[in-house]
């Protein structure tokens, strides 16, 4: 049987701890590429174990989701009692005690299944508010069945366009996230491939396209996009980006533009073709087989590809899509995160600017989503000047061309002068504190999950760390932060437990200086045997003298 990584295992432990404590709907966010069918599939047989007798239904919008998710079950457990209800797949097995679901041939047919106890919703970014939706008229009577119903939900884009957060606002289908990975951590871990985004010559001009429904409007995009000198620059562009690059994805802005795209890259001798939501099911399936077999190099696609696509092997991805919207962006670039064998990284080349609208990719989350996209004229990202790669706002390195910076020099002493006056107190001359000991220790975390308590102690006083490894968004991001900077190994830890059990890779500071930062806060820099030195203690976790 396969087993379950830490993060995945993390998930699982979130939804049961939530259930557990009386909750409602609860949210997984799993990066594309991460396994979120394998933790599906887990979901389920722990949940049979539990419950032998218990109806699942696990709801998707696509026929391939369908399948693939049906699919992983069986991989994960061959003889589980699992069938599939969809038109698109041609089967219609309601009798299943584990049913995998198109939403679109099911949703006014939920007394089919008795009474279920258990709906998880594959790509749940995708659930309007709207109960008169079909995921609205499903749950309704799933829930009218049996009042007790739970339901999980799981995606790698927990916000819409048109609502934002799936977990906020009035009429949301879920309570709150329960547990969030990080596409900067598993790129860090080894699970999902680097991305690596260029800051490319041509960039699309959309200031002049009008919008509805807060994107822009398809037609007004698309004719402003879908010039053949801005093709034929782009396609350039592309071609000398990706001759080493296996399989190459580019998003179009509609049916004429991916035809344009497709014949400019054809032009430069790549085989390329096209993928539309209006082709035939046989048809598409084709193209996409001889594409994951290598016979085609290039697939230019309208509308589709930006979920249920598994192809790893694709090392290219080309924006040519400008949107609005966070979700798509990271859907689309999300079809590059999968490893394979040789790939070593992916290259985005961003021609729609969705990287210095939204973030980089691995900066995207649930939180930074509620802020809407960057006003016009304030960008999220800025070009490495010395390779160029597109870098977060804040970043002070590039990984991609990242080299050991100097260390730092310690302050020389200068002649006195008339103006230089002397500290009164011996803490002002000599601010740097011995850390004489430190202690590891599971703390409570109140309403949220525990912390990794670290107390830090030198002669006369103290401070405590509260480190948030189990948390999610920015406070897990800040714990992976203080783990690598303290030396642990990777990959970070997802619990508590298992950071106290690696507690002999973490190296004590040897000397620790606190200063002022405000009349209320403080900034600390820790200071190691070796001379290494991180600043600003706080922003790893909450400081507590």
């Amino acid at each position: 049987m396969l087993r379950l990584r830490e993060y995945q295992r993390a998930a699982l432990d979130a939804l049961d701890r939530h259930w557990d404590q009386g909750g409602g709907p609860g949210l997984v966010v799993l990066p594309t590429g991460a396994g979120k069918a394998l933790v599906i599939a887990a979901l389920i047989r722990e949940w049979l174990a539990r419950a032998p007798s218990a109806r699942i239904c696990v709801l998707t919008h696509v026929r391939e989701l369908v399948v693939q998710n049906h699919g992983e079950l069986l991989a994960y457990w061959p003889d589980a009692p699992a069938g599939i209800f969809s038109a698109g797949v041609g089967r219609r097995e309601a009798d299943a005690q584990v049913t995998f679901c198109s939403i679109q041939s099911v949703r006014d047919r939920a007394e089919m299944f008795d009474a279920v106890d258990l709906v998880v919703v594959d790509e749940a970014h995708l659930v309007p508010r709207a109960s008169e939706t079909g995921y609205g008229r499903f749950l309704a009577s799933a829930r009218a069945g049996n009042p007790a119903l739970k339901v999980a939900g799981f995606t790698a884009t927990p916000y819409r366009l048109d609502s934002g957060r799936l977990d906020e606002g009035p009429g949301r289908v879920f309570e709150r996230i329960v547990h969030e990975s990080l596409v900067g951590d598993l790129i860090q871990q080894g699970f999902l491939a680097p991305l690596v985004c260029k800051a490319t010559a041509l960039a699309l001009d959309v200031s002049g396209v009008p919008k509805r429904g807060g994107d822009y409007i398809p037609s007004a995009l698309e004719a402003a996009v879908n010039r053949e000198w801005i093709t034929r620059a782009a396609v350039e562009e592309m071609v000398g980006y990706g001759r080493e690059r296996r399989a190459w994805l580019a998003f179009c802005a509609g049916l004429a533009h991916a035809a344009s795209v497709r014949d400019a890259i054809r032009a430069e001798g790549i085989s390329c073709e096209t993928v539309t939501g209006e082709m035939g099911k046989r048809e598409r399936d084709r193209i996409v087989r001889d594409f994951r077999e290598g016979k085609i190099r290039c697939l230019v696609s309208v509308g589709v590809l930006s979920t249920g696509f598994n192809v790893p092997e694709v090392d290219l991805i080309a924006l040519l899509r400008p949107t609005q919207s966070a979700g798509l962006y990271v859907q689309q670039v999300g079809r590059a995160l999968r490893r394979a064998p040789g790939k070593a990284d992916a290259i985005v080349l961003d021609y729609a600017g969705l990287v210095r609208m939204h973030g980089p990719v691995d900066a995207v989350s649930a939180r930074s989503v509620a802020l809407g996209p960057a006003a016009p004229g304030l960008a999220r990202a800025k070009p490495c000047p010395g390779c160029g790669a597109l870098i977060a706002l804040n970043a002070s390195t590039c990984e991609a061309c990242w080299v050991e910076p100097e260390a730092e020099d310690e302050e020389v002493p200068h002649a006195a002068s008339a103006e230089d006056a002397l500290p009164i107190l011996s803490e002002s001359i000599s601010p740097w504190r011995e850390v004489t000991g430190w202690c590891l220790d599971r703390g409570p975390g109140g309403s949220g999950p525990d912390r990794l308590e670290v107390a830090l102690r030198w002669r006369g006083g103290g401070c405590r760390v509260e480190v948030c490894l189990e948390h999610s968004g920015h406070s897990r991001e800040k714990a992976v932060l203080w783990w690598r900077a303290f030396g642990g190994a990777e990959p970070v830890p997802m619990s508590v437990a298992a950071a106290l059990e690696r507690a002999d890779e973490l190296e004590r500071p040897e000397s620790l200086k606190i200063d002022a930062a405000g009349r209320l806060s403080e900034s600390v820099t820790v200071r190691f045997s070796d001379g290494r030195r991180f600043r600003d203690l706080r922003r790893w976790g909450t400081l507590a003298a």
